[in-house]
């Protein structure tokens, strides 16, 4: 008897509770892990280290704490930790965050926690960070309203997300997704179906003009959004307001 993949079946049906769709991922995430950068690398031809980077630059002038959510294996957190900042990955994952331990960690903390239960107090974080990880979010503006609750005052928001791509771009942006890169992770990271699932996530997270009007509609003040690789990602900036 052929074995069953134990992804099989698990992301064709969207009316799944939160707590399946949370185990869901959970799977998703556990499978990938250890081939995760590698992946991410083959699937962008690398370019998702310069949009990374472009992050990074724009939030050098942010001191005290920051979080990196959804961190995952520290890519990011490596980018913002200067020596003179305190970062903190906090991710679901604990197979990615393991995964990114062993390629050095200096100046940074681990710590397992969920964008919609934020492991931090109100008003305890100067930066909040996420790059391609909101899209996994079980709920979307209550991640959101997570965020904005941790943030001091005048605190910054980031979100790195992949987006809908200008027109001209689209079409064929869509034939690489949905036909090259599940076959690239049954090729590298012998999972399929979990690339399938990241693939159809990115199509449900909202366009760049929907997800800055849910960060207002959360309370993110001075909302603005930059398009980067002709907006198949997108930069998202926020911050919380200082109290009145």
């Amino acid at each position: 008897m052929q074995k069953k993949n134990s992804l099989d079946g698990s992301f064709g049906n969207l009316s799944v509770t939160a707590a399946e769709r949370r185990q869901r991922i959970s799977l998703v995430f556990r499978a990938v892990a250890p081939r995760y950068d590698l992946m991410n690398d083959l699937m962008s031809f690398g370019i998702h280290r310069l949009w990374k980077r472009k992050l990074a630059a724009r939030v050098t002038d942010v001191s005290g704490i920051i979080v990196d959510l959804a961190g995952g294996t520290g890519d990011v957190a490596r980018l913002l930790a200067d020596g003179r900042r305190r970062v903190v990955i906090c991710d679901p994952s604990l197979p990615m965050m393991e995964a990114g331990r062993g390629r050095g960690s200096a100046g940074m903390t681990w710590l397992a926690g969920e964008a919609e239960k934020l492991p931090f107090a109100d008003a305890s974080v100067d930066l909040l960070t996420i790059a391609f990880g909101l899209r996994n979010a079980t709920h979307l503006q209550l991640a959101l309203a997570e965020i904005r609750r941790v943030l001091k005052p005048g605190g910054r928001f980031v979100c790195l997300e992949f987006s809908r791509p200008a027109a001209w771009l689209a079409p064929l942006y869509d034939l690489y997704s949905f036909l090259v890169i599940p076959r690239l992770g049954a090729l590298i990271a012998r999972e399929p179906l979990a690339y399938q699932y990241l693939v159809e996530s990115i199509r449900r997270f909202p366009q760049q003009r929907d997800f800055a009007a849910l960060m207002e509609q959360t309370g993110f003040r001075g909302v603005y959004w930059e398009n980067v690789s002709f907006g198949i990602a997108c930069l998202h900036f926020g911050n919380r307001p200082h109290e009145t």
